[in-house]
């Protein structure tokens, strides 16, 4: 019997059992798997329909209440729209029938369905408030991201930015070098012309950092102090530097790469040099400031826009690009994430900077010391306001600091901190006046440029025109330069006086985004300063008031200076600054130091050259 048992153990019959259960556990485990993704799929639909993240207090639940009764009732209202048209197209009648049977069923439930989250969400917010309160009371700041309140820490904040920011970098790096690692058994990039790479004595793949190694191994060979029997040391110690100016900048890099060498008179040359972040800080006449309002919003945005659209010009060539350089093109360009990562290092330098600054008023020991702390702001503001854009900066930096000031002290000060409420209130007025500010400049922008645009294109039509009547055909023309062939010398001065003229609207429009920027951006480094933990309320109050004074002062000479009525209307001013921004850039691009004082001194040179222009060009005529 035993060996009959073992025999049919063996038998085809008892595999195919055996085969058949595994299946079966098979598709079970796939079922169940199945079921999990559709639980996740549902939870995440049902999740972004309705507001169900945890609500801070009461009035955070009520809010997130009204939206979820406002989306169930939206959604079952397209649901019934939507359903019966989406059955007709598959089944017809039949199919216009089930689809609103089920569109009736949806815009019955999903607003029912929102009733009954935002009740539940208005409760919680109920039982939270009283957590809500004794957090407030102790400090706690609430953290929108992780929805619980805790401890805010400034020096904490900046460890966690240089982490984050290491993190980005390593990153990037990572990236770089797994694509170099993939081409080195591959052909050189193609570039149009490779005499600086040769120079150095590096691959056209070359990393940063190989470029960077590459120049100091060859700089030592050739340095004139080192070279002193070799009369053309010098020269080529010059030409070396040269090459890695253009090669260590990843926007000149790619344009050489595109483009070749640029001759070196060339405007493009120069402009494919210019570092918005300079430019605009000399532009603006925001060095003086950049303590208290970090890099401007619209340089760093520039700044970003410029190298994005260097390495999109990289990308053109898209049947030459291998996996490895897309990979490597797309880590390169700067993600969301990474702009408010910058924004938020610049907020945590704001307040340590602000920190710093009143670091006198809280170590005063008396009256002569806070006398002393106030006369130095004054002194600062004045040497602020003697720049071109600094009566303003003083208005919109001084107001700014001044509100967050009164509000924190108004709601740690007053009954029922009705003080923080008006502070509150008069920001708010400020905030909507700055928006309509900026609407008007940007529908200013759009107009006058609409209108540049077409005075340019009527001219030329004029000018082919003409040249239609007097016989001249396009083969006859032999401009330099290359050019668009219906455009002359006549026509170009037409095209850049019409480009002057909207440069003073652009600069309006640029300079009340720059308001709003200034203003966001203290709002967040005065809260951060204001509810740092690491030191106790009385401190805190005495860093309010010390901004309070900072503010008031700031506000009160740069409104003295005409900062509250203050336009770029000037094109005088305009056209000097933009000289003297390029000049600026371009030093600092060949690795020349140029100080703020110098850049103010010859911005006031350059406005006296026109005038003295100006005024010889009517004497003479």
């Amino acid at each position: 019997m035993a060996e009959s048992h073992k025999e049919d153990a063996g038998t085809p019959t008892a595999v195919t059992t055996s085969t058949a259960v595994a299946a079966d556990a098979d598709a079970k485990a796939q079922e169940q798997q199945q079921m999990e993704e559709d639980l996740q799929e549902a939870s995440e639909v049902f999740n972004s329909l309705f507001s169900t993240r945890r609500p801070k207090d009461g009035w955070a639940g009520l809010a997130s209440g009204l939206k979820s009764v406002t989306k169930g009732t939206v959604a079952g209202l397209a649901s019934l729209i939507a359903q019966p048209i989406a059955g007709a197209q598959e089944g017809g009648i039949k199919g216009f029938c089930g689809g609103l049977a089920t569109g009736v069923a949806s815009a019955v439930a999903l607003p029912v369905t929102g009733i009954c989250v935002g009740a539940y969400q208005v409760g919680r917010g109920v039982v939270n408030s009283v957590e809500a309160v004794n957090a407030s009371k102790a400090g706690m700041q609430w953290d929108e991201n992780k929805r619980e309140w805790i401890f805010y820490y400034l020096n904490k904040d900046k460890e966690e930015v240089e982490e984050l920011e290491a993190k980005v970098k390593a990153e990037k790096a990572h990236t770089t070098a797994s694509g170099d690692a993939a081409k080195l058994d591959l052909n050189e990039k193609k570039v149009k012309d490779r005499e600086f790479y040769d120079l150095l004595g590096v691959s056209t793949n070359a990393s940063a950092a190989d470029i960077k190694k590459a120049y100091y191994k060859e700089a030592r060979k050739c340095h004139p102090d080192k070279c002193l029997d070799d009369p053309e040391a010098a020269a080529k110690f010059q030409a070396l530097g040269h090459a890695y100016q253009i090669l260590s900048n990843e926007q000149t890099r790619a344009n050489y790469d595109k483009n070749g060498k640029p001759e070196s008179n060339s405007d493009t040359a120069l402009s494919n040099e210019i570092d918005p972040l300079v430019f605009f800080a000399v532009m603006f006449g925001s060095h003086l400031v950049e303590p208290y309002i970090g890099e401007l919003w619209i340089a760093t945005t520039a700044d970003t826009m410029m190298k994005d659209a260097m390495e999109q010009q990289q990308a053109m060539d898209m049947e030459n690009m291998t996996e490895e350089d897309a990979a490597k093109l797309l880590a390169g360009r700067t993600s969301n994430a990474e702009m408010m990562l910058k924004q938020r290092k610049r907020e945590v330098k704001c307040a340590l900077n602000l920190r710093e600054k009143i670091m006198p008023y809280l170590e005063a020991k008396d009256e002569d010391d806070l006398h002393t702390f106030k006369a130095s702001i004054q002194k600062e503001a004045a040497k602020i306001a003697d720049t071109s854009f600094g009566p303003t900066f003083l208005v919109t930096i001084g107001f700014a600091l001044g509100v967050e000031g009164e509000e924190f002290l108004g709601f740690q000060n007053t009954a029922l901190g009705v003080g923080g409420h008006a502070a509150r209130w008069k920001k708010t007025r400020k905030n909507t006046s700055n928006n309509f500010k900026i609407m008007g400049a940007a529908l200013n922008a759009g107009t006058t440029g609409r209108k540049a645009m077409k005075e340019v294109e009527a001219a030329q039509r004029k000018m082919e025109e003409k040249r239609a009547q007097e016989g001249v055909v396009e083969g006859d023309k032999t401009e330099e330069g290359g050019g668009d062939s219906s455009m002359d010398e006549e026509q170009a001065k037409i095209a850049a006086q019409k480009l002057e003229e909207t440069i003073p609207a652009l600069l309006e429009l640029a300079w009340a985004i720059n308001i709003r920027d200034i203003s966001r951006t203290l709002k967040h480094a005065c809260k951060k300063l204001f509810t740092d933990a690491e030191v106790p309320m009385s401190i805190r109050i005495q860093r309010a008031e010390a901004i309070r004074l900072i503010g008031d002062e700031f506000y009160s000479i740069g409104k003295a200076r005409g900062g509250e009525t203050y336009s770029v209307k000037d094109s005088a001013d305009i056209k000097s600054r933009a000289e003297v921004a390029v000049m600026a850039t371009m030093a600092k691009a060949q690795g020349q130091e140029v100080s703020e004082d110098d850049t103010e001194e010859m911005i006031k040179q350059a406005k006296t050259m026109r005038a003295d222009m100006a005024t010889g060009g009517e004497d003479h005529e």
